[in-house]
């Protein structure tokens, strides 16, 4: 009798608990600053298994853990038992139970079995003083619509509330719910106490903050509902991006975090584009609400390769993230953590500056030379970072260009291009926007060839100084989001690239023409292509100076300045202070007046 009204006290202890309404705002006391972690994405995509992920947590525990980084994160597709690489099975027969819920695949996740889910594998991660997290997409499993399974804690099934035209259009998992609905919420809350039951500390959910329709916000706000009626402080970051600017207001008020940016890989061009992404997201950056620049793709990552990124380029990205407070969440394999890498993350002063400086922003960019500032709360010290983000090619005058294309716009538009390159030292193949914007200028140099005395020879076949794209990598032979480049229905040699784009080249002798027919492959697109030829007077320097006067930081006087990055002091400097940086480089400094 005594255990049966002990138990009778615990449950209703634990019901009341639930029952608890965290307030609207209780959700940010939780990441008051970014969130520090890792992610399996980067490393293992859709493959990771518990004995990885076990691996994995012992080596955070020993090197990130004592820095900070504590969110350690299970991605995409736990629940699809035979799941490779980064490909997605539309015919996958997915682990789930009997009111449509996504339980972890027993072939990777063994410790799952007999109704255990994550637990197990939680616990673990807990032991080891971290915190487990998991992805999730957002809607109900296609399987349990099919099957039509009853929604827990209501009297419908899986088919009355999904929206079946409601897809995500690069995974087939799932659909949306109608989360207007109370049986709509009931399914997330359902699924949501499941994981608090599991121990899940932080939840990313993708598929929902892009674009941010009526449908996903609906979800965001039934997500934000479930996590809070758990009584569990669960981490909400949304995914992917760029979630519009529009609905920065609403995704503050319901998510710790949110994508800024479509899948960030280790390509210049992306690290690129993130000056303006972090820039354009400073209004809705705050305590328990950041913008997320995604996951550091450094280290070893993308199964057992290392990363492409420079050791210059890799410190621009960490100097970015810190002083733009982006989240940090590695992406790396932590069991084979190289010193260069580790030594960067756990950065003590790098740190600081990501987690606890204020009044973060941009304060210029000119041709991509670029200075962000940030307050140090309770000091009149400042953190700054110098940025030279130029490529060969970015601070050349294309007014003088050899060759310029009226505007061409709309998929299948096309110019024939033809310029003498007769006693030219280099090739510089640029494309601009055409006066509507970026999004979905992508474009096609098909053909590119140079002949003259020597013959002809491929342009294709020579490997460029710098190339640069507004968005995506330039390729060889394929688009610049990776297909096959087809030209009137026929495999085309060629070079896909996004504008703005600045491809270089050194002009080999015996050859005096470049020919190529510039296409544009989407229907939005409006570009302008353009050819300049450097017969020795072109300037593309290998370093510039980034420099910053005090008065735009809101300073007067001298003052002392400590280099972050190298734990060196600087000197005194007074009015000013530049550096000068290689391209892709990028320095973190803490200013100090002094009288």
């Amino acid at each position: 009798m005594k255990n049966n009204i002990l138990f009778i006290l615990a449950a209703l202890f634990s019901i009341s608990v639930r029952a608890q309404n965290i307030s609207s705002s209780e959700f940010k006391k939780w990441t008051k600053t970014p969130v520090l972690g890792w992610n399996s994405w980067d490393c293992f995509g859709t493959t990771v298994t518990e004995q990885q992920v076990k691996e994995q947590a012992d080596a955070m525990a020993k090197y990130l853990l004592p820095s900070g980084y504590e969110y350690l994160t299970v991605d995409i597709q736990w629940y699809e038992p035979e799941a490779k690489g980064h490909y997605y099975n539309p015919k996958a027969v997915l682990t789930m139970d009997s009111y449509g819920r996504l339980t972890p695949g027993l072939k990777k996740f063994p410790s799952a079995a007999n109704g255990k889910g994550f637990r197990p594998l939680a616990d673990y991660v807990h032991s080891k003083g971290l915190k487990f997290g998991i992805h999730i997409m957002r809607g109900i499993p296609r399987q349990a619509v099919e099957e039509n399974t009853p929604v827990l804690g209501t009297k419908v099934r899986a088919k009355d509330i999904a929206l079946t035209n409601s897809v995500c259009a690069w995974n087939p998992d799932m659909y949306g719910v109608d989360a207007t609905k109370p049986e709509g919420q009931a399914y997330y809350d359902s699924i949501v106490q499941m994981y608090a039951d599991w121990g899940v500390d932080f939840i990313k959910c993708d598929d929902i903050s892009r674009p941010y329709d009526v449908v996903q916000q609906a979800e965001v706000e039934a997500l934000r509902k479930a996590i809070d009626k758990t009584g569990r402080p669960i981490v909400l970051s949304l995914s992917p991006g760029a979630t519009p600017l529009s609905a920065g207001k609403h995704v503050k008020e319901h998510a710790n975090m949110w994508r800024i940016t479509d899948d960030f890989w280790d390509r210049w061009g992306l690290l690129l584009a993130m000056f303006e992404r972090l820039d354009a997201w400073t209004p809705y950056r705050g305590p328990g609400h950041f913008p997320d620049a995604d996951m550091l793709p450094i280290g070893v990552v993308d199964f057992k390769r290392p990363t492409n990124f420079t050791k210059n380029e890799q410190r621009t990205l960490m100097s970015l993230w810190a002083i733009g407070r982006s989240p940090l969440i590695f992406g790396g394999d932590m069991t084979k953590l190289d010193d260069f890498t580790k030594e960067m993350l756990t950065n003590k002063e790098m740190l600081k500056v990501n987690q606890y400086s204020a009044n973060n922003r941009q304060v210029s960019r000119e041709k991509n030379l670029i200075v962000w500032t940030a307050d140090i709360p309770n000091s009149k010290d400042k953190y700054l970072a110098l940025f030279n983000a130029q490529s060969k090619g970015d601070n050349l005058d294309f007014n003088n260009a050899d060759y310029a294309s009226p505007v061409i716009a709309g998929k299948g538009a096309s110019q024939n291009v033809q310029v003498n390159v007769k006693g030219g030292k280099r090739l510089i193949l640029f494309v601009k926007d055409g006066g509507n914007g970026f999004d979905w200028d992508h474009v096609v140099w098909a053909n590119p060839m140079l002949s003259g005395p020597k013959g002809e020879l491929k342009l294709t076949d020579l490997k460029w100084l710098s190339a640069t794209a507004g968005w995506g990598e330039v390729r060889v032979n394929r688009t610049v989001d990776n297909k096959p480049i087809i030209i009137n229905e026929k495999p085309t040699n060629g070079i896909g690239t996004h504008a703005e784009s600045v491809i270089v080249y050194d002009l080999p002798e015996g050859y005096d023409t470049f020919s190529a027919t510039g296409y544009v492959t989407q229907d939005k697109a409006s570009v302008v292509f353009g050819v300049m030829v450097d017969r020795g007077g072109a300037n593309m320097p290998e370093t510039a100076t980034v420099d910053v006067d005090f008065k735009s930081l809101g300073i007067k006087g001298k003052v002392k300045i400590s280099d972050l990055w190298s734990h060196k002091d600087l000197g005194i400097f007074e009015g000013k202070f530049g550096q000068e940086l290689s391209q892709h480089a990028a320095g973190l400094y803490r200013l100090t007046p002094v009288k």
